[in-house]
């Protein structure tokens, strides 16, 4: 009793019957950084403060909603659709559509960072601002786990490579406690297995450090987020334009015997209402009317719609990491498992293509997401970049390690300036041990028995000399062995001698 007894009587003291304990970090928190509508929580400004959320209803309440994205249309004859259609520079941003797919996949909580509005350039430099900006930010944040920055795709090809490597290193070297999630620049094209080719140049620009702190996954993905319905005329930035597109429809309705000319000069009086209407119920008014009439103004925003659901895949796959975490753990590889709003890759994948993106001569392993007959778009590979590694070849082991690390980092910090004897490292043995066996039973660690599975080392002699404890430093070794993926299944089949 620490108090000194004076006053006769009874006196009751409590003791802890169990020791203290490792309390499990989050593994799946991801933190997406870009471009929001606004960012303000009343009057309180949200531009470059990190904000965690939990559903998609509060990034609405807080940074608003889809980007005014706008489209230049022109004739072109040739064209099988009979035009061509473009984004307009500057107007395109991909953090809210990601944040859609983020949730559509099993997402929960997450932060958000937006670095600027949509009257803004996507910049790089505020993305990744050395002065505390950005994805710098979030070093002050322990709790992200993942990192994605949907927009790095619309920088410049050399700006987006530049700050893929930043997230590697952010991940690996600064923090150490986060993955990365990257998309292959120009990922909705073809292959073409050259110089040029789409997933050489990625590997080649991310660089060669940090490697096991993030994956990338090929190709985007056609998804349903925004519907034909969703959109009207207003998307078309150059009217003129479009008008243009519209009568050309007419003229050849009318060249084809397939409307009267009558018919004709009063849809061509409709589509010359279309430059003087700008207000919202004007717009929906005459949307509703060339609907019926033009074809080809259906067809033109079926379009639009089609090129703003080609989305980068790293929001889908952030939802997807943290479902599997939800749903199973950390050791469960973030693979064959289906994508929720999607339709389709935009590129299909087969076996032979997909070897050099699974096992490339350098090791820099790339994650087809495929679509297969009756099952959808599944994810289709597991590994990390740097797929030479046999420590860090795939995810789910990286992760875990991580989530490993970081749960016992933070409940050692209750030890620290704790006398360095015997009863301090029993006591943070046990912890530890406690821990890991917990971890065992539920399927994290590879064993048919804790034995087998970990090993806690700590004491004068096996961590540590008596310098050490002279300077003050208390060494414990933590040895895991850690499940990884049956990534290749091989069946053997024999024909045996019939026996009756």
């Amino acid at each position: 009793m620490a108090t000194t007894l004076a006053t006769p009587g009874v006196y009751i003291e409590e003791k802890s019957s169990f020791g203290s304990s490792v309390v499990p970090v989050g593994t799946a928190i991801p933190a997406f950084i870009g471009y929001t509508e606004k960012a303000s929580r009343g009057a309180q400004s949200l531009i470059n403060a990190p904000t965690k959320i939990s559903s998609m209803g509060q990034f609405e309440e807080l940074f608003g909603g889809a980007p005014p994205t706008k489209f230049n249309i022109s004739l072109n004859e040739e064209s099988p659709a009979g035009f061509d259609l473009t984004f307009k520079e500057g107007s395109r941003f991909l953090m809210y559509y990601s944040m859609r797919m983020f949730y559509a996949n099993g997402g929960a909580d997450c932060y958000i960072v937006s670095v600027g509005n949509y009257s803004e350039k996507i910049d790089a430099g505020k993305l990744d601002d050395p002065t505390g900006f950005g994805l710098t930010s979030l070093e002050k944040h322990l709790e992200p786990t993942i990192i994605v920055i949907p927009d790095a795709i619309l920088l410049s090809q050399n700006d987006c490579y530049s700050l893929q490597a930043s997230i590697l290193s952010h991940c690996g070297y600064k923090m150490k406690n986060r993955f990365a999630l990257l998309d292959v620049y120009n990922g909705d094209q073809e292959r073409t297995f050259d110089d040029a080719d789409v997933v050489n140049q990625f590997r080649e620009g991310v660089g060669s450090n940090f490697l096991q702190w993030g994956a990338a996954y090929y190709p985007f993905l056609n998804t349903s987020i925004l519907s034909g319905s969703d959109l009207d005329f207003s998307y078309i930035d150059n009217i003129d334009g479009l008008v243009e597109v519209l009568n050309k429809e007419v003229d050849d309705r009318l060249a084809a015997d397939d409307i009267s000319e009558a018919r004709a000069e009063g849809i061509k009086a409709e589509i010359a209402k279309l430059p003087d209407t700008t207000e919202s119920d004007a717009i929906d008014s005459l949307q509703g009317t060339l609907s019926v009439i033009s074809p080809k103004l259906n067809l033109v925003l079926e379009t639009i719609s089609n090129m703003i659901n080609v989305l980068p895949p790293s929001g889908a796959m952030a939802g997807a990491l943290t479902m599997v975490d939800a749903s199973v753990n950390v050791a469960k590889a973030p693979a064959n498992i289906s994508l929720g709003s999607v339709v389709s890759p935009t590129i299909n994948i087969n076996n032979d293509n997909q070897e050099d993106l699974n096992l490339p001569l350098n090791g820099k392993a790339i994650n087809a997401i495929r679509s297969f007959q009756g099952k959808g778009t599944l994810v289709w590979g597991a590994r990390t970049l740097e797929g030479n590694s046999k420590d860090y070849r795939y995810i789910s082991v990286r992760r875990t390690m991580t989530f490993l690390e970081q749960s016992i980092k933070f409940a050692a910090e209750a030890y620290v300036f704790a006398p360095n004897n015997s009863t301090t490292w029993s006591t943070l043995k046990a912890t530890v041990a406690n821990f890991l066996t917990n971890q065992w039973s539920s399927g994290l660690l590879a064993g048919q028995s804790p034995e087998d599975a970990f090993e806690v080392e700590i004491g004068l002699g096996l961590t540590m000399t008596p310098n050490d404890i002279l300077d003050g430093v208390l060494k414990m070794t933590v040895r895991v062995a850690l499940t990884r993926p049956a990534e290749f299944i091989v069946i053997t089949f024999e024909q045996q001698q019939q026996k009756s």
